[in-house]
C-alpha cells in the first residue's frame, strides 16, 4: 500500500486520465462553436444595446481652427508735387542762353463805368450816375415823419402836477369834519388837448370825500402837453389830500 502510493508503482497503476482529456476537450469546444452559431441564425437575441453600441461610430473630431488671414500690406504711394514734377535738372549745359523779351502789360482801361460822372468816358446820365448823382455825390437823406399816437399819452400824476395853471381848492365836506374821516382821493383823469379835464373817474378813497375831490378837480385846467411840437391828451392820475388843516 505504501508503495502505491509513494513510490512510483513502475507501470502497475494505470489510468483512462488521456481519454478524459480529449473528451473534455471537444465539449467545450462545441459548446463554444454553439455559443458563435446561434447569435449568427438569431441575432435578434442579442440585447439591443450591445448591437447599438458596437455599430454606432464615434463622433467625428471637431473641425480644426481656421487660419488666420494675412496681414494687409499698405502701399506707400511717393508723393509727388507739382514742384518735383516741373523741376529737373539739366542733363547738358547749353551753349548759348536766349534772352526771352516778355510784352508790356496793356495800359489800364479809362473809359470808366457808363454813368460815373468825373470819370473818363463816363456821363452824368448814365445808370450809376442816375441813381448815386455822380461820383463824390451822397444819396438824399430821407426823414422819417414821426409816427403821431394814436391814443392819449401815459404821463405820471407827479409830471403832470406841475403843468397845472388854474386849480380848484376842494371843499372839506362838514359831515367829514364831524365823522373825522380824512385821507386821500385818488382820480383817474383824461386831459384833453387844450388841457381841460374831459374824463374824470375815482380809483380810491373814503366815500366822504370822492364827491368834494370830484367836484373840485373838474374845473382845474393844465398847459397842453406837447409830444413831438404837437399838443397831445394825456392819461393820469389825481390825487386830492383832505386834512383838517386844509386840502
Amino acid at each position: 500500500m505504501f508503495e502505491d502510493s509513494l513510490v512510483d508503482s513502475g507501470g502497475r497503476l494505470k489510468t483512462n486520465s488521456k481519454y478524459w482529456m480529449w473528451g473534455t476537450a471537444a465539449f467545450n469546444a462545441a459548446v463554444v462553436v454553439v455559443m458563435v452559431i446561434i447569435p449568427l441564425i438569431h441575432p435578434e437575441a442579442l440585447p439591443a444595446t450591445s448591437m447599438t453600441a458596437m455599430l454606432t461610430a464615434p463622433p467625428p473630431p471637431p473641425p480644426p481652427p481656421p487660419p488666420p488671414p494675412p496681414a494687409q500690406v499698405v502701399k506707400q504711394i511717393p508723393h509727388v508735387s507739382e514742384i518735383d514734377e516741373g523741376l529737373h535738372a539739366p542733363t547738358k549745359i547749353p551753349k548759348k542762353i536766349e534772352m526771352i523779351k516778355e510784352d508790356s502789360a496793356p495800359p489800364p482801361a479809362v473809359g470808366g463805368v457808363v454813368g460815373m460822372a468825373g470819370m473818363a468816358g463816363g456821363t452824368a446820365g448814365g445808370v450809376l450816375g442816375g441813381i448815386m448823382g455822380g461820383v463824390g455825390t451822397a444819396a438824399p437823406v430821407v426823414k422819417a415823419a414821426p409816427v403821431k399816437p394814436t391814443g392819449p399819452a401815459h404821463i405820471s400824476g407827479g409830471v403832470i402836477a406841475g403843468t397845472i395853471i388854474e386849480k380848484t381848492t376842494p371843499l372839506y365836506p362838514p359831515i367829514a369834519k364831524a365823522a373825522h374821516v380824512s385821507g386821500a382821493v385818488v382820480l383817474h383823469a383824461i386831459i384833453g388837448k387844450n388841457g381841460t379835464i374831459q374824463n374824470l373817474q375815482v380809483i380810491s378813497g373814503p366815500e366822504m370825500l370822492r364827491a368834494s375831490a370830484l367836484d373840485a378837480v373838474q374845473h382845474w385846467r393844465y398847459k397842453p402837453y406837447l409830444l413831438n411840437g404837437d399838443p397831445t391828451e394825456v392819461d393820469t392820475t389825481i390825487t386830492v389830500n383832505f386834512n383838517f388843516g386844509g386840502s
